[in-house]
């Protein structure tokens, strides 16, 4: 079958070019560093804490960041520790007394807890953060966090939003 005029050239100009084409990959190095670079230096400031989407926690204007720590999640129906299921929010309810012995005695595992000792510098340095509903009842929220104490972490700390200041009126000029 012969070819049409058309075609051949076509055909040749593919050829031809196709020698030409090359993939320069320099600059799109350059482009990549420059982001990773962006990437460090930005994201080490942040500090992420794990969430779920049937927490919504409250608004706050402080400014001190969270540290790494042991990490409560309290959702409307469940209590989580580390992501682990521990007790219903149901059950925290319906219980009479302060101290959790579920909670409690995941609290007591060897290796959630790194140091054994009970010295009073040990409990004050033993850290927990809450992540609590802001719908969450007091009453639920007064348990667990008893049980924390009672299971010798001296610092707890409930996570927040950070809320955008209001803006002072001392900065606006009078008109």
């Amino acid at each position: 079958m012969a070819m049409s005029n058309r075609a051949r050239r076509m055909l040749q100009h593919q050829l031809r070019h196709r020698a030409d084409a090359s993939l320069n990959l320099i600059p799109m190095i350059d482009i990549l560093t420059v982001m990773v670079a962006f990437l460090l230096v930005y994201s080490a400031n942040v500090e992420v804490l794990q969430n779920t989407k049937a927490i919504q926690i409250p608004q706050s204007i402080a400014e001190q960041l969270p540290r790494q720590t042991l990490v409560a999640m309290v959702t409307s129906d469940e209590l989580y520790l580390q992501g682990e299921p521990i007790e219903s929010i149901a059950e925290i309810r319906a219980f009479n007394g302060n101290i959790l012995q579920p909670l409690r005695a995941r609290l007591q595992r060897p290796l959630l807890v790194a140091s054994n000792t009970n010295t009073s510098e040990d409990i004050a340095s033993r850290e927990v953060t809450i992540m609590a509903d802001k719908t969450l009842p007091y009453e639920v929220l007064k348990k667990i966090m008893s049980t924390f104490t009672d299971a010798n972490y001296g610092r707890i700390s409930l996570a927040v939003m950070q809320k955008d200041k209001p803006v002072s009126a001392a900065g606006v000029p009078a008109s």
